[in-house]
């Protein structure tokens, strides 16, 4: 089989495999579709572990199953996530199952952005989920990363009422912006510098989008009653949106960190202002069995526009301009990889 092996961001190689052999209690999914993350393109976060193959949102059919696999079938179409946890440790019983290590250690075998995928057997028992009838593949591999905003808003504790900040308007802060109006928000703002993401969040639900370059706080308050931010959402790493979070959350606020910074960055924590502001900030990541239903019902019912948000979809043997779009994240939001094509 065809898979593509991540050397740096601009060397993306196409390498021949044998295809997986399953054991008893697994299961082989050939690939249909298979998402280019934001973090794909890290190259800090990727570096370290290449030369690998990449690819954890995933949609495909199953074409093989183990003689002691329950539950699925030979046609079955699915959502498989590469990250699951124990749910029997000491963080998972405290609800805090993206901290498990068993989640950190999982995945399929080699990586989504090749034909075929082995999945194992802790991800076929809490890993693997059948995709309604109406959803897509092309819809199947937003159920990761939507799955990891729904657990995002669920831990920043948003509601109906509160005014959300989205700092970053790639695709990850566009689901956010998306998600917060489809969930009944009433005021959302976003920011960016790129003219090109900003109109996008307009398009995806943003009552009011700032050039990230301006002074975002005055523009909120103007925009917001003379009030800062319930939540501010920090969907970048570029260091000037982590002031700007600290600087527009309201008093009693509370600031998601959703991106992650590279491991030697530091950033400044003006403690004086959050503490007399008694804002909290609180972090997500991934996104465990809890939000990956919801994001699969907010696809079947087509309430998640995400159709709207594919604008770039290749073959396996053009991942590399699939990346070169991601990396560059300047006239693309969601770029599919094909790996059957």
């Amino acid at each position: 089989m065809r898979v593509a092996v991540y050397y740096n961001n601009k060397d993306i190689r196409i390498e021949e495999r044998p295809i997986p052999r399953i054991g008893p209690k697994e299961i082989l999914v050939k690939v249909v579709a298979s998402g280019i993350c934001g973090s794909d393109v890290m190259e800090w976060y990727r570096i370290k572990t290449a030369p690998r193959v990449l690819g954890h949102e995933i949609a495909g059919e199953i074409v093989e199953v183990g003689a002691e696999a329950e539950g699925f079938r030979v046609g079955d179409r699915v959502f498989v996530s590469h990250h699951v946890p124990c749910n029997e440790c000491r963080y998972c019983r405290r609800g805090y199952h993206t901290a498990c290590a068993t989640l950190r250690s999982t995945n399929f075998d080699p990586g989504g952005f090749a034909e075929f995928v082995r999945v194992p057997e802790i991800n076929v028992r809490s890993g693997t989920f059948i995709l309604p009838d109406g959803v897509t593949f092309d819809e199947g591999t937003f159920v990761e990363p939507l799955g990891c905003v729904v657990r995002g808003q669920r831990v920043a504790g948003i509601e109906a009422e509160h005014s959300v900040l989205v700092l970053g308007s790639g695709v990850a802060g566009l689901m956010h912006i998306h998600l917060a109006k489809i969930m009944g928000v009433n005021k959302v703002f976003a920011t960016d510098i790129s003219d090109y993401r900003m109109k996008a969040a307009s398009e995806f639900g943003a009552d009011v989008v700032i050039n990230a370059n301006d002074n975002v706080t005055d523009v909120l308050k103007d925009a917001n009653g003379g009030r800062l931010a319930d939540v501010v959402i920090v969907c970048t790493g570029a260091l000037p949106a982590f002031e700007q979070a600290f600087q527009t959350v309201d008093c009693g606020g509370t600031i998601l960190m959703f991106a992650p910074t590279a491991p030697d960055v530091m950033v400044p924590l003006p403690l004086y202002d959050v503490y007399f502001r008694s804002a909290k900030i609180v972090f997500s990541y991934a996104a465990v069995n809890e939000d990956i239903t919801e994001a699969i019902a907010l696809l079947r019912k087509k309430a998640f526009n995400a159709v709207g948000m594919v604008t770039h979809s290749f073959g396996l043997q053009e991942i590399q301009k699939g990346f070169d779009f991601v990396a560059r994240a300047d006239r693309s939001i969601k770029v599919i990889i094909r790996p059957q094509d």
